[in-house]
């Protein structure tokens, strides 16, 4: 107890001693960690608001860096920050890029759009059978594009028709035959009554005279002028019967007049089976180049038709400029049209402007962008050398920048 008592007093040498001695020693240790502890926040902050300028303002040694080594900022994500701050922008913020600029989605399209072939009207569930182009392939309005499975039917139905019209034929003139016969024979019919009926008036008129003179009976008179009266009567009979096959006033017999309307009704149906023979065949509405085929031999056409056609001697754009701005533009402005799969620009001028305001169908592939934006189609009428260039990129998206300057 007393060595204790002593290690722990004061007032001894040796302990007083070591204390000094341990003193300096010991005190920085707290001083260096709370020092620590304040300098790596603001190292941490520094590098964090350092890298944001840098990147919002990238300084002349930060894109040389960047110049240098190949890297793009945020090249690692999915989506790069630069892309990702422009996208956060709405499409009406930067629709205007300048006073006399604005700035559209487009696309590409042939003059008067692309056509979808269908099949014929009422070609029902016909298949293709044939086709008789590819894509790339000028056609010429009328050309046979391709043939439908029905064509077999409808050749049939022709067949039937005209072996209907040959039978008319041969009934009509058959009929008309039989007319002319019958002509032939009322008319020697009449000529014999006619004969006959002269006869008669003479035996009438010798007969009158013998009874006159007492030489004939009355029985011999009244019989002489029965037969008179009858041959008489004869002739009349005739000559109806004659009248009957003879065409007066525009009036046909009424046998011939069945036979030829048969026929009419023959051929009227020849015609129908060669007008329902097209609903066979797929043809080509217009000038133009087939861009793409959409069923295939066998295959029963949908909603997309057959294949696409569209005339790409003209290329045009079709812009949708915000209805907030449509005001500025007019007919005949300047256009630039970019993409990135074009390199160089097109150039080209406004030829027409929509009558009708409708909701927005380009839109970009940012998922935030506004898909629901009233517009309204500006046609965009490419110059000779970016129409023959533009002629591959049906339907490609591309920006178009209208120049609005020459109408203010």
């Amino acid at each position: 107890m007393a060595i204790v008592e002593q290690a722990q007093s004061p007032d001894l040498p040796l302990a007083d001693n070591g204390l000094e001695a341990s003193s300096p020693a010991a005190s920085p240790k707290p001083t260096l960690r709370k020092l620590g502890f304040r300098i790596v926040p603001l190292v941490i902050f520094s590098m964090f608001v350092g890298g944001i300028l840098g990147m919002y303002f990238q300084p002349p040694a930060l894109r040389a860096f960047f110049a240098t080594t190949g890297l793009e900022p945020g090249a690692g994500t999915e989506t790069p920050i630069a892309v990702a701050l422009e996208q956060v922008r709405t499409q009406e913020e930067v629709a205007v890029v300048s006073e006399g600029d604005i700035v559209a989605l487009g696309r590409i399209i042939p003059a008067g759009d692309v056509i979808n072939i269908a099949t014929p009207y009422g070609a029902g569930d016909a298949r293709i059978y044939a086709l008789e182009v590819g894509v790339g392939d000028m056609v010429e309005r009328g050309d046979t594009l391709a043939i439908l499975d029905n064509r077999i039917e409808l050749e049939s139905a022709i067949e039937v028709a005209e072996a209907t019209i040959k039978v008319r034929e041969a009934t009509l003139m058959q009929s008309r035959e039989t007319v002319r016969a019958s002509r032939a024979e009322a008319a020697a019919n009449l000529e014999r009554a006619e004969a006959t009926a002269n006869q008669t008036e003479i035996e009438l008129a010798r007969a009158t005279s013998l009874l006159d003179r007492g030489v004939t009976t009355r029985a011999d008179f009244d019989e002489v002028v029965a037969r008179a009266t009858e041959a008489a009567r004869d002739v009349e009979r005739y000559r109806a019967t004659l009248s009957r096959y003879n065409a007066l006033s525009g009036t046909v017999q009424a046998d011939i007049a069945v036979a030829e309307a048969n026929l009419e009704a023959a051929r009227v149906d020849l015609a129908r089976a060669e007008r329902d023979l097209e609903r066979s065949i797929v043809r080509a509405p217009q000038d133009g180049t087939v861009l793409d085929i959409n069923a295939q031999v066998g295959e029963r056409p949908g909603n997309d038709g057959i294949l696409d056609l569209g005339d790409i001697r003209q290329m045009t754009v079709e812009a949708e400029v915000y209805q907030t701005l449509i005001g500025r533009v007019s007919i005949g402005d300047p256009v630039t049209v970019t993409a990135a799969a074009l390199g160089d620009a097109l150039t080209g001028s406004v030829q027409a402007i929509g009558l009708e305001i409708g909701r927005q169908s380009i839109t970009s592939d940012d998922p935030a962008a506004n898909t629901d934006a009233r517009v309204v189609d500006v046609i965009v009428r490419l110059d000779a050398p970016s129409s023959e260039k533009a002629r591959r990129y049906t339907n490609l998206e591309t920006i178009v920048r209208i120049d609005t300057t020459r109408s203010q």
